[in-house]
């Protein structure tokens, strides 16, 4: 995450190596045929074609500076040359597009994907002309896959605490991935932590010490937070072990019930927020598509969601999909349908570069 580029194309690229070692025969290609990739990429790109893009800048945490304004293709080309592979990379994707594309091949009626992980972004279709940027002849369907880069967005009307405001300060990327840092998977227990700090600090929440580990950025993570929050213990006593094994606070500090009930009441606080600023997201994407009223037609929407956020933390799940309805209204809420989609970033990756190498066969064909 912090070092050379060839250290992080080279460490793909030998995981990669070690895959294909390990399949069996049939999936061997004949003698003279090179095996195409798809390349799912998750940061922001300038993409040039369909397999080349300049990395325009990272996020979650990554720091090779070296790359941004590379082509990350050319890198990952040049690694798996290193390893002797023959093979290449023919489609770029990022993984909400490879999730829009996984979702799409089993369902016609998909218009939009959103990931809700360590990170967050959202893709949707539509139609060509309607993009400013976009210049050259239009694509023969006439749509087009917008790559949304939702992360990234600000506006004064984001709900931002002075948590958030501290988090942000002191992140990588100051001023950057707003609304990522609001709603992810990296951040939440982030700002879960901050809060129990100040609580320890100037309310006692855990007696008269301040725990050491408590004042550790990013020593409570999205995963224990959902742990805690989502203890159905009469006692809450998951949220007891994991203050003591995460914060190393003493039993006769953690075990006190009112005590564990203002955390989970914390985690729930945060992920609240973060499910309804995530459902707010996928309502513009379906305000600016026009399927937020109900049509003469009642056209059928679906949504696939993607990332650990979304599948593991249920209260999210169920909180960002009820305040979708609410926003929606019941009617135009019965035929949007929202889909979990299970490692759709890397279905699509493969979908995408199979489609263009069917692509090419049928272009050397005729």
């Amino acid at each position: 995450m912090s070092g050379g580029s060839d250290e992080l194309f080279n460490f793909i690229a030998a995981a990669l190596a070690k895959f294909v070692a390990s399949e069996g025969e049939e999936y061997h290609l004949p003698e003279g045929m090179q095996r195409q990739l798809g390349f799912t990429f998750s940061f922001p790109v300038k993409q040039t074609s369909v397999a080349s893009g300049t990395l325009i800048k990272w996020t979650k945490g990554f720091t090779i500076d070296e790359m941004v304004g590379m082509d990350v293709v050319a890198e990952l080309d040049k690694a798996i040359r290193r390893q002797g592979l023959d093979m290449k990379v023919t489609a770029l994707i990022n993984d909400t597009v490879g999730t829009l594309a996984a979702a799409k091949y089993v369902d016609n009626d998909a218009i939009a994907a959103v990931i809700l992980g360590t990170g967050t972004n959202a893709a949707y279709i539509d139609h060509a002309h309607t993009i400013p940027k976009w210049y050259g002849p239009l694509p023969k369907s006439g749509d087009m896959v917008i790559n949304m880069e939702w992360g990234n967005f600000r506006s004064s009307h984001l709900p931002l605490t002075e948590f958030d405001q501290a988090l942000d300060a002191e992140s990588l990327n100051p001023g950057e991935q707003i609304y990522e840092k609001l709603i992810s998977g990296m951040y939440m227990g982030e700002i879960v932590r901050r809060i129990l700090l100040k609580l320890a600090q100037e309310d006692s929440l855990f007696a008269d010490n301040v725990p050491l580990k408590l004042e550790s950025p990013y020593v409570l993570s999205t995963l224990h937070m959902l742990m805690m929050h989502q203890d159905t213990t009469p006692d809450l006593k998951t949220v007891g072990i994991k203050l003591k094994e995460i914060l190393g606070i003493e039993s006769s500090q953690s075990t006190c019930y009112k005590t564990r009930k203002v955390v989970v009441g914390v985690c729930e606080v945060v992920a609240r927020r973060g499910a309804r600023l995530a459902a707010a997201g996928v309502y513009g994407i379906l305000k600016k598509l026009g399927r937020d009223t109900v049509g003469p037609d009642k056209q059928r929407t679906v949504i696939a969601v993607d990332g650990g956020v979304y599948k593991y933390y249920t209260f999210f799940a169920q909180c960002m999909e009820s305040t979708l309805r609410e926003l929606l209204g019941e009617e135009v809420a019965s035929s949007v349908v929202i889909k979990q989609a299970e490692d759709g970033s890397g279905t699509g990756a493969a979908l995408l570069a199979a489609s263009y190498s069917q692509c090419l066969q049928d272009e050397f064909s005729t």
